[in-house]
């Protein structure tokens, strides 16, 4: 019965922040709904590889990581494992559930129940911020600050579900704008009640991991849809090292965040970290629709375009957002690995470009050898550091 007497409770400032939290069970089983979410955004990229498709892969991925950003940016500050808190929470759930049984016609007819769906989700933080006006005096204003905008941008998708294509995906841009710029307006609240530092970098670390895992699934149903050969088994191998080596140099290099080491915490660095991360977690979803397209096409013919395009376009993506991370050093900050990125990035648009006659195995090959550079190139500069400190 204790936790129906629990409210919610301030978990940052100088005590908290010295504090070892880690994501809760309850912050652990709400991913796994994202899991499912993800899952239904990289099978719409995959019915319609077309710039139109990815536009609206795009479209429809924004609000689903914007619902997740909310609540984990709410706990990050304000967790509290009563009894009220997981009903919201399981609310929640249902209503990212209801965005994932959406999704896939998310643009055409079930868009009225996506948009209905994404309202709840915002209603349902607004339920979580008004708790935190009643019981914590301090993160009032920040509060007060977030129901208001969020509720507007709540009120918009709702009104959307009644409105007609393509007025309603105005609707759905005006909402999201109201999202964005509530949470980059509050500054003057956020200020005094920044992020818990070492709480963040995992919980984002945990949904790149649930977007990667696309990638091991794009893999795994690839292969098992194709006759198996030498040429899609050396495919299937070529896209698991893709995914193994984005997810070395990203967690390999997460731990030096300045965040975590709890130093300079600006505010305009964790925006910088927040949104940074958005074309990371889009590439990784990309790459990984790009890589089943390539283990699934003729091996004796050239890679179609809009396949080649997923493939580099997504690891280009990720290797851009990695330069900026290592740039502004919210991740191991280190101006040669930043560079090593932006240089990867930029061969990996090259190839696009001009491997137009290049067959699967070469492309997935090549941008799989680009890959394992810069696992190498970190691996060269760890050992530089370690001989330099001794």
């Amino acid at each position: 019965m204790k936790g129906w007497l629990q409210v919610p409770r301030l978990r940052i400032g100088e005590e908290a922040a010295d504090e070892h939290r880690h994501a809760t069970w309850l912050e652990l089983f709400y991913d796994l709904v994202y899991v499912v979410a993800v899952s239904q955004i990289a099978h719409y990229l995959y019915e319609d590889t077309s710039l139109k498709g990815f536009l609206g892969f795009v479209f429809l991925f924004v609000p689903v990581w914007w619902a997740w950003i909310g609540t984990t940016f709410y706990a990050n500050r304000f967790d509290s494992d009563d009894i009220k808190h997981r009903l919201l929470t399981g609310l929640q759930m249902l209503a990212v559930a209801a965005l994932a049984v959406n999704i896939h016609h998310g643009l055409s007819e079930s868009s009225a129940g996506f948009a209905i769906a994404y309202a709840v989700t915002r209603f349902t933080l607004v339920l979580e911020y008004l708790r935190v006006i009643k019981h914590i005096p301090e993160a009032r204003g920040l509060a007060k600050y977030y129901c208001f905008g969020f509720s507007i941008a709540a009120i918009l998708w709702l009104i959307s579900a009644f409105i007609p294509i393509p007025i309603r995906f105005v609707l759905w841009g005006l909402g999201l704008a109201v999202d964005f710029i509530t949470g980059i307006t509050a500054k003057r609240f956020q200020v005094a009640l920044l992020p818990h530092p070492e709480h963040l970098p995992e919980r984002f670390g945990l949904f790149t991991i649930i977007v990667l895992g696309e990638a091991i699934i794009a893999v795994v149903h690839g292969v098992s849809e194709q006759k198996w050969d030498t040429q899609s088994a050396i495919s299937a191998v070529f896209g698991f090292s893709i995914a193994f080596s984005l997810w070395w140099i990203y967690f390999e290099n997460v731990s030096g965040s300045i965040l975590s080491a709890n130093v300079d915490r600006k505010l305009g660095l964790i925006q910088v970290w927040l949104y940074g991360h958005l074309p990371l977690v889009i590439g990784l979803a990309t790459t990984g629709v790009g890589v089943e397209k390539v283990i699934m096409s003729n091996v004796n013919q050239a890679l179609p375009t809009p396949y080649r395009w997923l493939i580099c376009g997504g690891v280009a993506m990720c290797m851009l957002s990695l330069s900026i991370l290592h740039r502004t050093g919210l991740i191991f900050r280190c101006k040669v690995r930043a560079k090593y990125r932006l240089g990867a990035a930029a061969i990996l648009i090259f190839l696009a470009v001009v491997g137009i006659s290049l067959q699967p195995i070469a492309i997935i090959g090549l941008v799989a050898f680009v890959c394992a550079t810069q696992v190498l190139e970190d691996l060269y500069q760890s050992g530089e550091l370690s001989t330099a400190k001794d």
